[in-house]
């Protein structure tokens, strides 16, 4: 009898415990990113002695943007996040793909990859990712970075803060996201155009 007990134990246990695990909750329908709104020309090729060149850093966050999700402020205070919306992969990295994008567009400049840049230095572009979210008040969805560009063989260093409001029409993964898009973009075109000068 005690044989059998010992045998079924283990069994028994897991199946209980099934109830009580959970490995993360249910996937959104589907996930959200960044398309850019200046085409990038396919099939064109760039060449670092003709054009400008210049390397993106990665956008260091807030502890409120280190995830997928999207922050909702209300009351000056609190955050909550947007149901069942999640990016695809963190907003700086997203925000930083659609700043190469929309600066090689723009300017035509060749965007290189930090060990690229290396053998080529140009100028380089870091900043932060200080609001990538909606606004309850206001129902606006809000993007702020603030940008350290540093250029020219001085390596004299300059600084500007870009933002974009974008009415949300329901705060909604759906809306959230399209208002949030356009806002990278504009913020994304902004800094495109003090690059270029």
């Amino acid at each position: 009898m005690n044989k059998r007990a010992l045998l079924l134990a283990p069994p028994l246990l897991a199946a209980s415990l099934s109830g009580c695990i959970s490995f993360g909750g249910k996937p959104p329908k589907s996930l959200l990113t960044l398309t850019p709104a200046a085409a990038l020309p396919v099939g064109e090729s760039q060449r670092s002695n003709v054009a400008a060149t210049i390397t993106i850093a990665v956008p260091s966050l807030p502890q409120e943007l280190a995830s997928s999700r999207i922050p909702v402020h209300s009351g000056g205070t609190a955050i909550a996040f947007v149901k069942d919306a999640q990016w695809v992969e963190r907003p700086s990295q997203l925000f930083q793909r659609l700043l190469g994008d929309t600066i090689t567009a723009k300017t035509g400049r060749l965007v290189l990859s930090s060990r690229q840049s290396m053998l080529d230095p140009g100028a380089y572009l870091m900043g932060e990712l200080r609001r990538f979210g909606v606004e309850e008040e206001t129902k606006e969805a809000v993007v702020t970075y603030d940008a350290a560009l540093i250029r020219g063989p001085e390596s004299v260093v300059e600084k500007r803060r870009f933002e974009a409001r974008v009415q949300v029409t329901e705060i909604e993964a759906a809306s959230a996201g399209a208002a949030l898009n356009d806002a990278a973009n504009q913020v994304a075109a902004q800094v495109a155009e003090w690059v270029g000068k």
